[in-house]
């Protein structure tokens, strides 16, 4: 008795044991059953408003034939006419290439007489004058500019300073001393 007693218990946490796994496996796929009920609803939803937006195929042919047939198209566009007009153009663009030509070369032409009219105004010799003369005005002016910025660069200037000495805010004359004096 007392072992079919031990068995029986064994069996029945056993048995206890596996409803509980059960228990939590069935909650689980409750849970994943809730879920996916969730996503079907989405998606029949979105199934739903998918066949309220739709094209209509009957109004999609519709616009299709009002649209440009492609054949249709190509009769509306004479081709000779077409051709005709680009040689039309084609000329025309080797005309405007023909005149811009035609300019640079009357350019160069005016250029080179503007150099010989100027070669014929100027003297080469005053010209060679003043520009001695003007690199020696600017040599002397560096010269200058360099001894002065050489020549201060203390940290102080020494200057004698105006005596007497007036007060800014009143303008009264004052007295004081020179340092280094």
């Amino acid at each position: 008795d007392e072992e079919i007693r031990q068995h029986m218990e064994a069996k029945f946490l056993q048995i206890q044991r596996d409803s509980e796994k059960f228990s939590f496996i069935s909650g689980s796929l409750q849970k994943d059953s809730q879920q996916k009920q969730k996503a079907i609803e989405m998606l029949f939803q979105s199934l739903e408003k998918l066949q309220k937006e739709k094209a209509d195929e009957q109004d999609m042919l519709a616009a299709m034939d009002v649209k440009a047939d492609k054949a249709a198209l190509g009769g509306k566009v004479d081709w000779i006419q077409f051709e005709e007009n680009m040689e039309q153009l084609d000329e025309r663009i080797e005309e405007l290439q023909s005149q811009i030509s035609g300019q640079k070369k009357h350019w160069n032409k005016m250029e080179q007489e503007f150099s010989e009219a100027m070669e014929e105004k100027l003297d080469r010799l005053e010209l060679k004058a003043f520009r001695k003369r003007l690199e020696e005005s600017w040599n002397r002016n560096i010269e200058e500019l360099e001894k002065r910025m050489m020549g201060d660069s203390g940290a102080g200037i020494k200057k004698q300073l105006p005596v007497p000495f007036s007060c800014l805010s009143c303008d009264r004359m004052l007295t004081m001393q020179v340092p280094g004096q």
